[in-house]
């Protein structure tokens, strides 16, 4: 299981790791809301334990971009401010729970195990970008209401893509993902792929999504 806890101050940031770690978590550490936004966009995490004071981008913005373009990973809201009210803006913005500082060590454990099973009972996961949507739990892709058949392979390849949206993804980080492979086979397969899913994709549609970058890899974003 792997935990992202995003913390700017350092010494509440390895408390509350080491502690996670002891539980058998793999955790991940970040210090602001910018770098956490994308590292949730391009990563798989299966809890986010985030402070709401942050510098650049808030806990609370953070949130509210997380669940806005589908992800619904669990997440644990901390801060130092225990007004009702900003509970109450936490949860409404679509945090799972939420704990004030101080708090007691054995009490953040204890609700990050509960998110955990929580995560396990509803699991969906959908990744949504200009119109088009990927249902990791259902392994169903849309285009504007309308479904598209993807295999197995294609499926793989495309979730990379939309993980990183407006980002180029390299051949080797597609192969890597896709295929489990650690090095490049040296063959144009990746080429396939991208062609078949680029006619599924963006045929019949004005605005086009799927596109090569000269010498860098692909990206996933919306060009008329």
């Amino acid at each position: 299981m792997r935990i992202l806890v995003v913390e700017d101050d350092g010494k509440t940031a390895r408390f509350v790791a080491q502690a996670l770690k002891s539980e058998g978590f793999a955790v991940d550490v970040l210090d602001n809301g910018d770098d956490a936004l994308a590292a949730l966009r391009a990563n798989a995490f299966d809890a986010v334990v985030l402070d709401i004071m942050l510098a650049g981008r808030d806990g609370l913005s953070v949130v509210r971009q997380l669940r806005a373009s589908g992800n619904r990973t669990p997440l644990l809201l901390l801060s130092a401010r225990g007004a009702v009210n900003e509970r109450i803006e936490g949860l409404n913005a679509g945090a799972d729970d939420y704990l004030p500082k101080p708090f007691v060590l054995d009490e953040l454990l204890a609700r990050v195990h509960a998110l955990m099973r929580r995560g396990t009972e509803t699991p969906a996961m959908i990744l949504e970008t200009s119109g088009l949507s990927l249902d990791l739990t259902t392994r169903r892709a849309e285009r504007e209401g309308r479904a598209i058949e993807l295999t197995s392979r294609e499926f793989r390849v495309l979730e990379c893509l939309m993980r990183r949206p407006g980002r180029v993804c390299t051949r080797m980080s597609i192969i890597e993902k896709a295929w489990d492979y650690q090095f490049d086979p040296g063959s144009n397969i990746v080429d396939v792929y991208i062609r078949k899913l680029r006619e599924k994709i963006d045929h019949g549609h004005a605005t086009k999504l799927l596109h090569s970058v000269r010498g860098a890899g692909y990206v996933l974003k919306a060009t008329s």
